[in-house]
C-alpha cells in the first residue's frame, strides 16, 4: 500500500481488560472489545465516539492519547505502531496529536498562571524563534479562540470561567498545529449558551488547518450538529457506525434506536409517551461490571428484539447500504 494511501490514524483490533473487584471478588472488565476504526489522511474528518457512560469511549480516547496502554490491538499513525516509533517519530506524534479534556481545570497545575501553560509547549517543540515571535503567537492564538492577552495571560486557572478554561486549552491547541485533535466532552462541563461557541471554534479548526478529529460524547444532538461521521459503542463493542445523518435519521441498532428516543423533543407540550424499564439485576450486572451474561449479543438483555440465536452467538457486521454498517443479528438473517 503506497504510504499516501495509510490512515491518518488507525486504530486496529484495539482491546482493553481491567482487573475489577478486590480480595473477595476478583474479575475482568472488557472496557474495549475489538474495536476498528481509522481516520483517513485524504481528507480532514470529524468522527464521533458515541455512546452511555461505561460503554468504554473514553477509554478508546486515552488509548489513543497513549495515556494507557491497550491489551491488545495496535494504535498506528501514518502506518507506524506508536509503541514501536523511534524517539524522534514519538515526539512527533505527542505533538500532532493533542487532547482537549472534559474538565480543562484538571489539565492544569493551579501553581501556575496562563502564560505559563502557553510557553512551555511554545519551548519544548521551538514553536517560535524569538521571544516576540513567541508573544505573536500567543496572540494570535488567543485571538483565534475569542480572547486577548489581556484579559488572560497573567491569571491562574481558578481565575477563569469554565469557558474561559477551555478556551485556553484550544489556544494552547492552536500553538502547536495538531493533525488530530481527541476531543473528551469538551462542552459537557460548560454552560448551554457557550457550547455552540466552543464547538463552531473546533469547526473552524477544521476548516481553516486541516485538522482532523476524533470527538466523543454521550449527547448526540451534539454529534449530529459537529461530526461527519459516527461509531456507537455499547459495552465496549462499535455496534453501528455511518455517516452521522444517516444513522441519526435511520438507527438500524435496537441500542441506537433506544438513544435516539430518548432524545427529548423541544417543546414543554410534549411528553415521553414510553418508559424504557431494566430488570434490576440486569442493571447491576451490566453497569457494576461492564459485562454481558451471555455469550452472543451484549445487548441480548435489553433488546425488544431479542431472538434464540443472539444469545449465544455474537452477531457479524453488516453493510446496510452506502457505508452504514451494524452489528446485530436482525440484519444478518435478513441476508440469509
Amino acid at each position: 500500500m503506497a504510504s499516501s494511501e495509510l490512515p491518518l490514524l488507525e486504530v486496529a483490533n484495539l482491546t482493553k481488560v481491567f482487573s475489577t473487584g478486590g480480595v473477595f471478588r476478583k474479575g475482568v472488565l472488557k472496557a474495549v472489545d475489538d474495536v476498528n476504526f481509522n481516520l483517513s489522511a485524504e481528507e480532514p474528518k470529524i468522527a464521533c465516539l458515541a455512546g452511555e457512560s461505561g460503554s468504554g469511549k473514553t477509554t478508546i480516547a486515552r488509548i489513543v492519547l497513549d495515556l494507557i496502554k491497550p491489551t491488545f490491538g495496535e494504535i498506528k499513525y501514518k502506518g507506524k505502531d506508536i509503541h514501536k516509533m523511534n524517539r524522534g517519530e514519538y515526539g512527533t506524534y505527542r505533538r500532532e496529536v493533542q487532547a482537549v479534556f472534559q474538565d480543562p481545570f484538571g489539565a492544569y497545575n493551579p501553581f501556575y498562571r496562563v502564560s505559563h501553560i502557553l510557553k512551555v509547549p511554545i519551548k519544548k517543540f521551538n514553536l517560535a524563534s524569538s521571544q516576540g515571535d513567541s508573544t505573536k503567537k500567543i496572540d494570535e492564538a488567543f485571538r483565534m479562540v475569542g480572547l486577548t492577552s489581556e484579559e488572560v495571560l497573567e491569571k491562574y486557572p481558578h481565575e477563569l470561567s469554565g469557558g474561559q478554561r477551555q478556551r485556553v486549552m484550544l489556544a494552547r491547541i492552536f500553538l502547536m498545529r495538531p493533525t488530530i485533535i481527541v476531543a473528551d466532552e469538551p462542552v459537557s462541563m460548560i454552560d448551554t449558551s457557550l457550547r455552540a461557541e466552543i464547538l463552531n471554534i473546533i469547526l473552524d479548526f477544521k476548516k481553516r488547518y486541516g485538522v482532523s478529529l476524533l470527538y466523543i460524547t454521550h449527547d448526540l444532538a451534539v454529534a449530529n450538529y459537529l461530526c461527519e461521521e459516527i461509531m456507537i459503542l455499547y459495552l465496549g463493542e462499535i455496534v453501528e457506525k455511518g455517516r452521522t445523518d444517516v444513522v441519526i435519521k435511520t438507527p438500524r441498532h435496537p441500542y441506537t434506536q433506544l438513544l435516539i428516543s430518548a432524545i427529548p423533543i423541544p417543546n414543554p407540550k410534549s411528553r415521553w409517551t414510553e418508559e424504557t424499564k431494566l430488570d434490576a439485576a440486569d442493571t447491576e450486572y451490566i453497569t457494576s461490571y461492564g459485562l454481558a451474561k451471555y455469550p452472543g449479543c451484549k445487548f441480548y438483555d435489553r433488546c425488544p428484539h431479542a431472538m434464540d440465536i443472539c444469545k449465544g452467538t455474537s452477531p457479524q457486521v453488516i453493510d446496510v447500504g452506502s457505508g452504514h454498517q451494524v452489528a446485530c443479528h436482525l440484519y444478518s438473517e435478513k441476508e440469509k
